[in-house]
């Protein structure tokens, strides 16, 4: 929640989360930016004009990807990546790239993408 909050999010969303509340958000992100949680990942729902982008291994490279005014990415679970069904409701997939095959623990990615996306607006 801090860094999305702190590179700009509009909001944050959790779906069937399987972590600990973060002692890490020090600025309690949701005082400031709606967090909205499901139980169920089948649920999720964001603003219609949003454009749905997955985060995921084998996606257009991050660094050729020209981010929409106005999205909502989609970051899987560290072990099992996004199902199937996420990664058909999503319009692009895009992917971080790495030197090694291993995938970035999701805060990581999460935050690359959304520095990545504040940068290329600024330009």
């Amino acid at each position: 929640g801090r860094t999305a909050y702190h590179l700009g999010a509009s909001f944050i969303f959790t779906a069937g989360a399987r972590y600990p509340k973060q002692a890490s958000d020090t600025v309690k992100a949701q005082r400031h930016i709606p967090l909205y949680q499901y139980g169920c990942a089948e649920d999720l729902s964001w603003p219609t004009d949003c454009v749905p982008i997955a985060i995921e291994m084998g996606g257009r490279p991050l660094q050729d990807f020209t981010h929409p005014e106005r999205a909502v990415y989609f970051l899987g679970a560290e072990d099992n990546g996004l199902p199937r069904w996420a990664l058909e409701r999503c319009a692009h997939t895009v992917s971080l790239p790495a030197l090694r095959t291993q995938s970035f623990n999701v805060a990581v990615a999460g935050a690359l993408v959304m520095y990545d996306r504040l940068v290329k607006q600024r330009k």
